[in-house]
């Protein structure tokens, strides 16, 4: 099942938020493979690394959380707009740092931005989707994780080893800036939900669809992407210092793993809309169990070794955002959508930014540049999967309780 079996204008806007979603989580992304020549140019440890992938973070959940009180009240188009100006800045800004600090704050700026920024794009795609087509419209607009591995992350370290670490920031913000030319132009406005509001909730709260189950949603949420940040940022590094990969060849780890994950996200998108949003993230959180456990412990071997696990790794971890979103997304009213995605999304990004920075203290670089300490890491990413897994069992017999309740 692909894009064409939804109607042209939902395909026309969802690649357009493809677009938008590509940019930022290119800007996210390409920090990760710059790890090992950050750390030598600024002299950063593994903590203070996991620091600068976490300053995003942090400031994107608590941008989240802030969203959730006014998000709902404009025009998404109008949001989704401002949000993207102060994003693309921010990344300008990144490129022109020339002390750790600098670039810490920037970094800082550009992920409060693009939190709000991901919020909105779910939010519109809840208000514009049905819910039979919801999964393939989540996994359309999240083929652009797989898209910046597969073409973005590969040209932006070719950028970086010709041009030097900026180039990849400068190059982000022409992309971006191009998007936001397209966005301004060919985006209708998605204002349904202040309908819904003036007619009777516009003032309404998150309280009772929080107390409904959807505070184990965020709970389900923040497990599913901790676990899989624990491991994430320091991927390249652990790569080049333990596995024996060179620079040079990160990229085509990177092109491949991207690839494969460009290649599943409508795959699972589909499976997402056939057989349930819960049943497959069930099957997907036990699947990364395996991976987690031979990646953190793999010995030193060659490329396409490494390359296999990595794309097996990283198809079901990504993979996985997928059904929870569109778990999520079906249970919220359209008038509280872009609020509760707001507060969802800052479950998301806190736990990878306090993933990173809990990785960081866990980790040790050792001169020859080998982290010591990833394996434990990998037990500690089981744990918390299988700790997702319980909280998606809860919350399935939580809404089979409420559903058998008397109206």
């Amino acid at each position: 099942m692909t894009t064409s079996s939804l109607p042209r204008h939902e395909r026309s806007l969802l690649w357009l938020l493809a677009a938008v979603q590509f940019s930022h989580v290119l800007d996210f992304m390409i920090v990760m493979p710059l790890g090992p020549e950050l750390m030598r140019r600024f002299g950063l440890s593994a903590a203070q690394f996991g620091a600068l992938v976490s300053a995003y973070t942090l400031a994107s959940a608590a941008m989240g959380l802030l969203g959730g009180f006014w998000l709902d009240r404009f025009d998404r188009k109008r949001a989704l707009l401002l949000l993207y100006a102060g994003f693309i800045a921010a990344t300008l800004a990144c490129g022109a740092a020339w002390t750790h600090g600098g670039l810490l704050l920037a970094r800082a700026v550009a992920g409060a931005c693009a939190g709000l920024m991901g919020a909105v794009v779910m939010a519109i795609i809840g208000d514009v989707v049905p819910v039979e087509r919801r999964g393939r419209a989540i996994g359309t607009v999240m083929t652009a994780y797989g898209l910046s591995a597969v073409a973005g992350v590969p040209l932006g370290l070719g950028l970086a080893n010709v041009l030097g670490w900026r180039a990849p920031f400068w190059a982000i913000c022409v992309l971006a800036g191009t998007v936001w030319l397209c966005l301004l132009r060919a985006m209708p406005a998605v204002d349904r939900h202040r309908a819904e509001s003036q007619g009777g909730s516009g003032g309404a709260s998150l309280a009772p669809v929080w107390t409904s189950g959807l505070a184990l949603g965020w709970l389900l949420t923040f497990g599913v992407v901790f676990s899989g940040f624990l491991l994430i940022p320091y991927l390249s590094a652990y790569m080049v210092g333990n596995l024996g990969l060179g620079m040079a060849e990160l990229p085509w780890v990177y092109l491949c793993g991207g690839a494969a994950t460009l290649l599943s996200s409508r795959g699972i998108g589909y499976l997402t809309d056939r057989h349930g949003a819960a049943r497959v993230l069930a099957w997907l959180l036990v699947g990364t169990v395996g991976p987690y456990l031979v990646f953190t412990r793999l010995a030193p071997s060659p490329l396409p070794v490494v390359t296999g696990v990595f794309v097996l790794f990283m198809t079901l971890t990504s993979g996985r955002q997928i059904p929870t979103i569109a778990l999520i997304a079906a249970r919220v009213p359209p008038a509280l959508r872009g609020r509760y995605m707001a507060v969802n999304m800052a479950a998301s990004d806190g736990a990878s930014g306090l993933a990173a920075w809990a990785s960081g203290m866990l980790i040790a670089a050792a001169p020859n540049g080998a982290l010591i300490g990833f394996g434990q890491v990998g037990w500690i990413a089981v744990g918390v999967t299988l700790l997702a897994l319980w909280t998606l069992w809860v919350l399935g017999r939580s809404a089979a309780r409420l559903s058998a309740a008397p109206a």
